[in-house]
């Protein structure tokens, strides 16, 4: 079943630029390249800088999981930062969520996800994990922190998206790759994430990194759970999708993988995009909200009914689709980051102990 022509609102054309194998996408990103290679370059230096010792690493005031990507969004960054945050708090640590604040939506999120884990917003990681120590917290996880190297940590998580992947990896701006993929070898694990893509489509992308990274991979689903009422407390199994036709509403990282997630359920999809983190209005809440009562639901990202739900004047209600996290393959390798957590914790917590940097800085 395909969805039709997506509404691009403003944005979405710099993922087709990315994404497209046709002839006018492949000319721009060849157009692309000397800056593509430019950004490489510094990219390269910035990061070696730091692994001779020349940048330094500082440790945290308590220890920190980073999570985060190679690519610019659309890899599940948040909700597998919150999945860590609370395994971490069901272990008896002590949590807290930094991150930079950009968008009004991801802390929005973070606090619905785990509403007794407290949020720090701060574009200084350092900064951050002082404040959540002044909080009594004994851990922190760093949300969107792999390239920011100045903050050490005590294991490193990093996100590709099996949804997103292509046989070309152009970094930004001709990509949306922010460091080649060996990049990743600085990391604990590498989580291949997927939506709507296939386990062996993820499995085949799991075996690709393992060959040119080397370190431990897992596969996680972002399994599409259930539908909620942005702003209400009415909820619904995602089946009830079926022959339903559909208002898809976008403003996150891989807006395709959300519109195919829900037409795998038998959604009929009429997709309308915004670009990443896009500021709804009132006006556009007005918009969309008449628009979706010509279809027999509106729905929506958690992302997304942060910001739009308290604005949303209906007739229609705005659903959301609530996501799990479900490991499908490499428990073992996720187990092993937890527990790098909880030792650098317990040692933390000794006398005379300072925070620690992490091992492959």
């Amino acid at each position: 079943m395909r969805s039709p022509k997506p509404n691009v609102r403003d944005g979405d054309w710099l993922h087709t630029l990315w994404a497209s194998e046709g002839i006018g996408a492949r000319v721009a990103r060849a157009v692309l390249m000397p800056a593509e290679l430019a950004f490489g370059v510094i990219s390269t230096a910035r990061s070696s800088l730091y692994s001779s010792g020349v940048f330094t690493v500082h440790p945290t005031a308590i220890p920190a999981l980073g999570v985060g990507n190679l690519t610019v969004g659309g890899t599940g960054k948040t909700p597998l930062a919150a999945y860590f945050a609370s395994r971490l708090q069901h272990a008896g640590a002590k949590p807290a969520i930094i991150l930079r604040g950009y968008g009004e939506d991801e802390p929005l999120v973070h606090r619905t996800l785990n509403p007794g884990i407290p949020v720090v917003v701060s574009a200084d990681r350092l900064a951050g994990a002082d404040d959540a120590k002044r909080a009594g917290c004994d851990v922190v996880v760093l949300d969107d922190a792999f390239q920011h190297r100045r903050a050490g940590r005590a294991a490193d998580v990093v996100l590709v998206s099996a949804d997103g992947w292509r046989e070309h990896r152009h970094l930004l701006p001709a990509g949306p790759w922010r460091e080649r993929l060996t990049a990743a070898r600085r990391a604990s694990i590498v989580i291949v994430t997927r939506k709507a893509a296939s386990l062996d489509r993820a499995d085949f992308v799991a075996e690709v990194v393992r060959q040119m990274v080397g370190v431990p991979c897992a596969v996680v689903h972002l399994h599409a759970s259930d539908l909620r009422e942005a702003s209400g407390s009415q909820t619904a199994t995602i089946d009830a999708l079926r022959g339903q036709s559909v208002l898809a509403i976008s403003a996150i990282g891989d807006p395709a993988a959300f519109d195919a997630q829900l037409v795998a359920h038998g959604a009929l999809v009429t997709p309308v995009r915004f670009r990443d983190h896009h500021r709804f209005t009132v006006n556009d809440a007005e918009s969309l909200a008449t628009t979706a009562t010509r279809y027999d639901r509106a729905v929506c990202t958690l992302k997304d009914a942060v910001k739009l739900g308290p604005l949303w004047p209906g007739p229609s209600p705005l659903w959301y689709v609530s996501q799990r996290v479900v490991v499908e393959r490499g428990d073992d390798a996720v187990d092993a980051v937890l527990e790098t957590m909880l030792l650098a914790r317990s040692a933390s917590t000794q006398p005379g102990r300072p925070g620690l940097p992490g091992p492959r800085d």
